[in-house]
């Protein structure tokens, strides 16, 4: 099988959120879902998880229609099961509950099995001087970039 390199970030999750602790998980996708996510047809955006009867949903996940779907295909936006144990679910559901801390999905990729597989994280979010602070910290790290390639 050939390497896939899809790998679908979500980039304003490092920026809103501090993140604390990751957990890779499954998706439960129908066939038409894994398909268009091969090729890349997917967003992250406004994405969150969460937990309803010892399960843990990612809602709001963007994965575009099938061109080559007939009426089988899926509801762009609907909710997705993931996959994890008992234990990491209980522990993401313990964290989930504590004020401030939110579970975010950061990236989805395609592993080497051919699996669609999910980066979630529980994050605690950031107040609107640790989104400057980290502001600051980007452009000074891009600052010396460009001094040390002269």
């Amino acid at each position: 099988m050939a390497t896939n390199n899809i790998n679908i970030k979500n980039r304003r999750a490092t920026f809103d959120y501090e993140i604390v602790e990751t957990f890779t998980a499954g998706i439960v996708l129908t066939g038409t879902e894994i398909k268009s996510l091969r090729q890349g047809r997917a967003g992250l955006t406004d994405t969150y998880c969460l937990r309803e009867n010892g399960e843990l949903w990612v809602k709001n996940m963007y994965i575009a229609e099938y061109s080559m779907g007939s009426y089988n295909n899926h509801s762009t936006h609907r909710d997705r099961k993931l996959l994890l144990t008992k234990k990491e679910i209980g522990r993401i559901g313990k964290a989930s509950e504590q004020p401030g801390y939110s579970v975010v999905p950061l990236r989805v990729f395609i592993n080497e099995r051919g699996l669609a597989k999910m980066v979630i994280a529980i994050a605690r979010g950031k107040k609107m001087f640790d989104k400057r602070q980290s502001i600051k910290e980007r452009e000074d790290k891009r600052a010396m970039d460009r001094m040390f390639k002269r």
